[in-house]
């Protein structure tokens, strides 16, 4: 199967950590520590994976391989994630799966990048229709060949 999932052929130099996702969130100011709890919680119980932190600001459920299409890069990445920046939250994962755009549809007030979905609040967004992508999303990959964005 084929995804943009915003990688751009090459490999992250981003890792997971040993970092405690409560702890990062806690560390953030309250509205996006809020929106993060809810986020933590809600791919935790869709998924039925631990968080763990990517690099500083990632939370990543997961892990699936990648490669590039000429194979100069592949490694391992986490299948669905959300980093809760301080100007738009992103989710990660979501696009490129043969419902996502019927879901992304739905789900409210959001922008696409490339590889990302972003949110400037947690409020625009139906969580129930997350909960929906977000399943869909971590169940269609477990491999993916990394198409130039």
């Amino acid at each position: 199967m084929r995804h943009n999932r915003g990688m751009a052929g090459k490999a992250p130099t981003t890792g997971p950590t040993g970092v405690d996702p409560q702890e990062f969130l806690n560390s953030l100011e309250p509205r996006r520590a809020e929106e993060g709890r809810i986020l933590l919680d809600l791919m935790r119980k869709v998924t039925g994976a631990e968080p763990v932190m990517w690099g500083p600001s990632m939370v990543g459920y997961g892990s699936m391989h990648y490669r590039s299409p000429s194979g100069a890069s592949e490694g391992t990445w986490f299948r669905v994630g959300f980093s809760p920046r301080k100007a738009k939250l992103s989710l990660y994962g979501l696009q490129g799966h043969p419902r996502s755009e019927e879901l992304l549809a739905r789900i409210g007030r959001h922008t696409l990048g490339v590889g990302c979905v972003y949110a400037t609040r947690l409020e625009h967004l139906d969580l129930e229709v997350l909960r929906e992508l977000v399943a869909h999303s971590y169940r269609d990959v477990t491999s993916v060949e990394v198409t130039q964005g």
